[in-house]
């Protein structure tokens, strides 16, 4: 690297400070839809619409993480990031959390194929999905595993979702919110993953302001799914 290069060059540990920061600020653990649905104040449609449309968001998922696969030259990173897809798609008769996800709307009420049909999924939803591919598309490797670095905060949140529920809406079938269950260490091992990676190849200032950006970015895109379905649902759960 040139002296340029090293300009403005922030240490690991204040590298990954500001994207904690920047972040966790961000993160839409504080949006007005998801404190309603911890306070149990959501109603079936309500929590009906949030489950439906977020399988759009699950969906895209494993095909972002097939985009970073193929990415990388490093057969040992392929071979490491490649349980993500597993881990969303299943293997060899185990589920995966597409279908744990699937048995969660069933749990709550809906049909399997109707979600799976992706016809109801709000405008504003598919278009903030989509664009979360589209940024890890168009990324370099490092930039793309920056945006997802919100798993760094999920484990809480999935947490306290899983304690609301359970708390707060009993006719869902408690074995319907297994995805709530096994996603938190899953979600904790990831963030790990990708941290050491970004923090060891974004070895620019230019490269670490951009892993932010891209972190910040799938703070919003997270964000525009919850406005998109609030603005959708209206007081008792009816589409506006």
């Amino acid at each position: 690297m040139t002296p340029r290069d090293t300009d403005g060059l922030l240490t690991p540990a204040a590298f990954l400070a500001r994207l904690r920061d920047e972040g966790g600020r961000r993160y839409h653990h504080e949006h007005p839809f998801h404190q309603q649905m911890h306070a149990g104040r959501l109603d079936r449609a309500q929590i009906q619409s949030w489950v439906e449309n977020r399988y759009y968001y699950q969906s895209r998922v494993p095909i972002k993480d097939a985009l970073i696969v193929a990415k990388s030259e490093d057969i040992e990173f392929r071979r490491a990031w490649r349980h993500r897809i597993i881990d969303h798609d299943g293997d060899e008769g185990a589920p995966g959390g597409l279908e744990l996800w699937l048995r969660l709307a069933e749990g709550v009420g809906l049909q399997r194929t109707a979600v799976t049909s992706f016809e109801r999924v709000l405008p504003g939803v598919r278009f903030a999905c989509d664009a979360y591919v589209n940024l890890v598309r168009e990324s370099s490797l490092v930039v793309a595993v920056a945006s997802s670095l919100t798993e760094m905060f999920a484990p809480d949140i999935l947490t306290r979702r899983l304690e609301a529920w359970e708390l707060h809406y009993p006719w869902v079938e408690r074995t319907a919110l297994q995805y709530f269950r096994i996603r938190p260490p899953r979600a904790q091992r990831d963030s790990e993953e990708a941290i050491a990676l970004v923090i060891a190849q974004a070895n620019t200032r230019v490269l670490q302001d951009a892993c932010v950006q891209a972190l910040v970015r799938k703070t919003e895109i997270l964000w525009h799914m919850l406005d998109s379905i609030q603005a959708a649902v209206g007081p008792h759960g009816a589409r506006t």
